[in-house]
């Protein structure tokens, strides 16, 4: 979803009989998804929070306006969730909404154009940004300090200083195996 919106939660599956579901949150504070007010889905149907208990870490139980049995709920699940980006607060120094990072050029420590941030993810590891290179192929880096040294959003660029694994990948015989430097 696009326009300004800001991935804040996915629902998951029915929690009981009386219209609870479990949402998985990315807020901050997990709780702190109940005090944006409606949130959207990718639809454009609006969901206010009316109940919202933490289970587990950022896994939430919640109830919906409107949603008051299991059906209701279970026709709710895998939706994504989105608040408009100016309802959220400004993040810290050093920290970066995943949003904004998006459509960064990225340049080497020697100002080299390396390619543009085309995504943001998290696969439980630690963060990574996402950057497809001019020929189309696209480097997972971690988000780091050491790999990603400065990031200035007014000037849409990202620093990098790109791990030796990544500027030989592109060498590999037909096997996948490098090739030799």
């Amino acid at each position: 979803m696009s326009g300004g919106m800001i991935l804040v939660g996915v629902v998951g599956a029915p929690h009981g009989v009386k219209g609870e579901l479990r949402l998985k949150s990315f807020t901050a504070d997990p709780l702190a998804i109940a005090d944006y007010g409606p949130l959207t889905d990718s639809s454009g149907e609006t969901l206010l929070l009316t109940k919202v208990r933490l289970l587990k870490d950022d896994m939430l139980v919640v109830k919906f306006d409107g949603v008051d049995d299991r059906d209701k709920a279970a026709k709710l699940t895998r939706r994504e969730l989105y608040v408009l980006r100016s309802q959220l607060p400004p993040p810290d120094d050093d920290e970066f909404y995943f949003s904004d990072l998006i459509g960064l050029h990225a340049k080497t420590m020697t100002g080299e154009d390396f390619g543009i941030v085309v995504a943001v993810e998290n696969f439980g590891a630690g963060d990574l940004i996402e950057v497809e290179k001019a020929d189309k192929t696209r480097v997972l880096l971690p988000f780091t300090k050491a790999v990603v040294p400065h990031v200035d959003l007014s000037g849409r660029v990202v620093t990098i200083d790109p791990p030796i694994e990544v500027e030989v990948r592109g060498d590999e015989d037909e096997t996948g195996t490098p090739g030799a430097l």
